[in-house]
């Protein structure tokens, strides 16, 4: 499936969070925002030999002797010897940075919808790009609006606007960890029910850990398909991808400036907000008032992702009786289709409907892993690396292409039934590739 649709489905829907970290506010500020080294660095130039103190902290070759919350705690304790606030400093810097540079694309997307947005950054440049009276800006130490907005953007580590509320020692990130706020149940729950884009972020946040953990387990257990998408600007290795889905249920578009993401969302818009009303309630009507999709409808590509997307806005499990029944016979139709004379097109629509469940859902264990293994060996026995009657190129192309974006654990599923069941070198050149 292409994943800029499914992100386009949940803005459509309305089910979409954004989780905007430093490298967000940088992008749209042509890299005004500092990094948050680079902004304690600074912190450093108030403080007595404050050049000493950042060379220590910050040495300019070998590792820093502190992480950086700890490096902050250490700031903030020679400020206080002079009568000077680290957190009132902090807000005074960045309340100065502005909206930079082409945000024409982020601009266009955000125009007229409703979403979610967490961020870690302090400062408001997301509200800044929304418009004033557009969005609830909420932040720790500041009143909860109660009116309804279409976007809401959550501050969990603070805003410039409660500077004593902002996170940035070790004594507040101690404090934010180890109790049970508005916003950690906000980001929680968010992260159990939408799907959330993650922007200019690390994993290396140990909250942000912790609560990724903690779904992970959540949507294993219940079988939910992924729905967390983390946004890189550089090239990921497979490897780091890998570990992404197998620890957190992440899946990575790399290479990915922010700008050029917002474009390809912006593009997918219009054929996800035509499908959103239909597909929705044709959903309901399927698993619970006995209909079926009609074989014209199945035999266009487009139908399964809009199926699987409408399941997921619902937040229906793909483990329920009545969604694997669903699922697998939409795939028997599929390939039952195969066998139509002419009908090579559906050879390749069978293969990207497979790699969309292999990339969304771990498979093994659960009540659909037979029949998807079903077809998947249908599927790569009847394709070929070259032009040969009888099989579908584009099949091949399809599962050549799109191996490497399926979860580890379902690349290794597929591989060991692949090389129970077949001798197939072109399928088992692709299965043994990654």
């Amino acid at each position: 499936m292409n994943p800029y649709f499914e992100i386009a489905y949940a803005a459509a829907s309305e089910q979409l969070c954004f989780f905007t970290g430093t490298g967000f506010s940088k992008a749209v500020s042509s890299n005004v925002a500092p990094s948050w080294q680079s902004l304690l660095e600074t912190m450093c130039s108030f403080v007595p030999n404050g050049t000493r103190l950042s060379s220590e902290l910050f040495p300019a070759s070998g590792k820093n002797p502190l992480p950086l919350e700890e490096a902050a705690q250490v700031i903030q304790i020679e400020l206080s010897h002079i009568g000077v606030s680290l957190h009132a400093k902090i807000a005074e810097l960045i309340s100065n940075i502005q909206l930079a540079g082409d945000n024409s694309e982020v601009l266009s997307f955000i125009r007229d919808r409703s979403f979610d947005v967490i961020s870690t950054n302090y400062d408001k440049l997301f509200e800044q790009l929304i418009g004033s009276g557009k969005c609830h800006s909420i932040a720790p130490g500041l009143p909860v609006p109660r009116v309804f907005s279409p976007i809401r953007v959550y501050h969990v580590h603070g805003s410039v606007d409660s500077p004593e509320q902002m996170v940035v020692t070790s004594d507040d990130y101690f404090r934010f960890l180890n109790q049970d706020s508005y916003f950690s149940r906000k980001l929680s729950t968010i992260l159990h029910e939408k799907t959330v884009v993650i922007l200019g972020y690390s994993l290396g946040d140990t909250n942000l850990k912790t609560i990724l953990s903690d779904y992970k387990g959540f949507s294993k257990k219940n079988a939910i398909g992924a729905n967390i998408f983390f946004i890189s600007r550089d090239k990921v290795a497979q490897h780091i991808k890998d570990y992404y889905s197998h620890s957190f249920g992440i899946r990575v578009l790399d290479q990915l400036p922010i700008g050029e993401f917002f474009r390809h969302i912006r593009m997918q818009m219009s054929a996800a907000e035509a499908c959103v009303p239909s597909s929705g309630e044709n959903i309901e009507k399927v698993l619970y008032q006995n209909h079926d999709f009609k074989d014209d409808y199945l035999r266009v590509e487009s139908s399964f992702f809009e199926i699987t997307a409408a399941i997921s806005a619902a937040g229906l499990s793909i483990n329920s009786a009545k969604v694997v029944s669903l699922i697998g016979q939409i795939i028997e139709k599929k390939r039952g289709f195969t066998n139509d004379y002419g009908a090579w097109n559906q050879y390749a629509h069978l293969a990207r409907w497979l790699l969309h469940l292999g990339a969304s859902l771990e498979l093994r264990g659960t009540s659909i892993e037979a029949a998807f293994l079903e077809a998947t060996l249908r599927s790569m026995t009847t394709m070929a690396s070259t032009t040969r009657i009888g099989y579908s190129w584009h099949a091949h192309s399809a599962w050549a292409n799109g191996w490497p974006n399926i979860f580890a654990s379902n690349r290794a599923l597929i591989r060991e039934h692949i090389e129970k069941n077949t001798t197939w070198p072109d399928a088992l050149a692709v299965v043994r590739s990654a």
